[in-house]
């Protein structure tokens, strides 16, 4: 018989049977999908939150964010005082994006009670660093003695404040800790070293402490 309309009959449990084409079989590995159990985040009591179509609203005592989650294929909803997050027959991936939207949701109600502070301090062994805020723009002076004036903008929500107990440090504090470290990975990389031994050079602006702002 041609080998082209020939079968094989591969018996795989009583009642069903695997058929398989010559020169055309190509295991794949399945990937086996799951429906995952649904995860709880627990409101804060000085927290009021809103969603509609997977955009979230969280309100707190510094004020309130909103951020949108349709590019995650997801139910989430609030039940009494929870956040349910749902994910039906998801893979490794998509039960992996789970836990990242309960830390971002975390992350806004931590953001509007208490906020995040970023601590930034300047390392130099010759050139001392000039930093100064103006307007909303951080500018860096000095660096390694060049006379290039380093501009960075200040992200919506982000405060700078020069720390008057410690010398050669600057402190960025806001609501929304993406800006807030976003604005200190501008400035950081705004100093980093280029073309030189970096182990020689080690001059510039570095995150020294962050998290949460102290409660008062």
């Amino acid at each position: 018989m041609d080998e082209l309309y020939s079968y094989y009959l591969f018996p795989i449990t009583e009642l069903q049977f695997f058929i398989i084409q010559p020169n055309t079989f190509n295991p794949v590995r399945r990937i086996s999908k799951q429906s995952t159990s649904p995860t709880l985040l627990t409101i804060f009591t000085t927290v009021t939150v809103e969603i509609a179509s997977r955009v979230i609203k969280v309100t707190g005592p510094r004020g309130s964010l909103t951020r949108d989650f349709k590019h995650m294929a997801m139910d989430l909803r609030q039940v009494d005082n929870s956040i349910r997050v749902d994910v039906w027959f998801a893979n490794r991936k998509q039960l992996a994006t789970v836990r990242t939207v309960v830390s971002h949701i975390d992350n806004m109600m931590v953001g509007v009670t208490r906020g995040f502070l970023y601590k930034m301090r300047f390392v130099y062994s010759h050139f001392p660093i000039n930093v100064t805020l103006n307007g909303d723009n951080v500018e860096i002076r000095n660096f390694l003695g060049e006379k290039r004036v380093r501009k960075i903008k200040l992200l919506d929500g982000v405060k700078y404040v020069r720390s008057a107990d410690i010398k050669d440090q600057i402190e960025l504090s806001g609501n929304d800790i993406a800006m807030v470290s976003l604005t200190a990975a501008q400035i950081q990389g705004q100093t980093n070293v280029r073309k030189k031994d970096l182990r020689k050079f080690l001059d510039g602006i570095y995150v020294s402490e962050k998290g949460p702002m102290p409660e008062e």
